[in-house]
Parts: C-alpha cells; sequence; structure tokens
C-alpha cells in the first residue's frame, strides 16, 4: 500500500515553488504538468470507488471504467481553458501535452512504487507505453476540439464523439495489453506509432501555431 496523497504532495511542493520564478509558456506548461498530476490522483479515486461499488475486478475495471474516468478527468481541463480563456491554438495543445504528461509521470512513480523498477526493460516499456499513451490521447483530444472550433461546430456532440474515440483508444490498448502474447506488443506499439503519426500531422499544420 502506498499513500499516493503524501507522493503527489512531494513531487508537486517543489514544482509548485518553481511557478513563483516563471513566466510565460513554461510557467503554464508546469501549472498545467501539476493540474495533470492531480487528475490522476481524483481518477484513481473514482476508478476505485467504481470498482468497489461494482464489484468488477482489476482486469474488467482497467478496461470497461477507468478509460472513461480517466479520459473524462483529462478533458475537463482542455474544455476550461478553451471556454473561459479561449486560449491559442497552440497554447491549447501544449496545455494538452502537458497535462497528459503529468498524469503519467505520476501514475508512472506510484506504480514504480507498488511494483518495485527491479526490470528495466519493463519499466522503459511502461514508460514509452502508457506514458505515452496519456499523452496522444489527450493531445489528439484537444486537436479535435481546435478542428470543430476552426469548422465552427465545437458543440456538446462535437465533444463528446472525440471524448469517445479517446476512451475507445484507452481501453483498446488496456485490453491489448491485458494479455501477455502478440496482443501486448501491438498494444506497447499503439502509443509510439500514434504519436509518430500526431507529430507528423502537427508538422504539416504551419498555420496551426499562428492561430
Amino acid at each position: 500500500m502506498i499513500y499516493a496523497e503524501n507522493i503527489l504532495l512531494c513531487i508537486a511542493i517543489p514544482l509548485a515553488v518553481s511557478l513563483l520564478f516563471i513566466r510565460g509558456e513554461v510557467r503554464r506548461y508546469l501549472a498545467a504538468f501539476l493540474l495533470g498530476m492531480g487528475v490522476c490522483l481524483i481518477s484513481a479515486y473514482i476508478s476505485g470507488f467504481l470498482n468497489l461499488a461494482t464489484g468488477m475486478g482489476d482486469n474488467d475495471t482497467s478496461v470497461f471504467l477507468s478509460p472513461v474516468v480517466e479520459e473524462l478527468m483529462k478533458l475537463l481541463p482542455l474544455l476550461f481553458f478553451l471556454f473561459l480563456f479561449s486560449p491559442k491554438e497552440r497554447t491549447l495543445t501544449t496545455l494538452a501535452v502537458a497535462v497528459g504528461a503529468g498524469f503519467a509521470t505520476f501514475e508512472n512513480c506510484c506504480y514504480i512504487l507498488t511494483q518495485g523498477a527491479e526490470s528495466l526493460p519493463y519499466i522503459l516499456i511502461r514508460g514509452m507505453a502508457v506514458g505515452v499513451m496519456h499523452i496522444v490521447s489527450v493531445l489528439a483530444l484537444s486537436i479535435w476540439l481546435i478542428a470543430a472550433k476552426r469548422l465552427r461546430v465545437l458543440s456538446f456532440p462535437a465533444v463528446v464523439s472525440g471524448l469517445s474515440l479517446a476512451m475507445i483508444f484507452h481501453a483498446l490498448y488496456n485490453l491489448l495489453v491485458s494479455e501477455s502474447g502478440v496482443s501486448t506488443v501491438i498494444g506497447y506499439l499503439m502509443p509510439l506509432l500514434t504519436a509518430l503519426a500526431l507529430y507528423l500531422l502537427y508538422r504539416r499544420l504551419p498555420r496551426f501555431d499562428e492561430a
């Protein structure tokens, strides 16, 4: 058993203090990174509660419940920034990446403390797989929101459809890695290939940085 709240405080306090001495986009990124860690903790609380309330096993929870909770919680900060502050497109994607990175970092820290870090190859795989998965899912969601806004179709159905795709992607990853074998390899490769595709898309949209 670990005390996730204590771990969060230990990591977050130095980062929060550093916010006093930095400005601009770096400050926004770090603030969103801290927010991502907090979102991770709240998501764990909600998923744990639903696990106990429904009586599902850990595997079923990771496939059917956790993707819904986690992607929804990562979406909320984006909607808050988008509708309250109307940020530039590049700023929104930066915030999305930071939220995903904070979420993945805190989740990996808790995982290492509970499972150990003896196997370096597995730790590297986890960082490049589940860590990247949290980033690309929320980044893709931010790009979806930006595209919907450009096309003037940003509405509740548009948000729900983008969120649904992120949930499906997350659930599919969890399902593939839940069993050893070829499916696990495919699951580990999914986030990296998706990250590469998003990177290429990002570079092919020069106006994206100017908006």
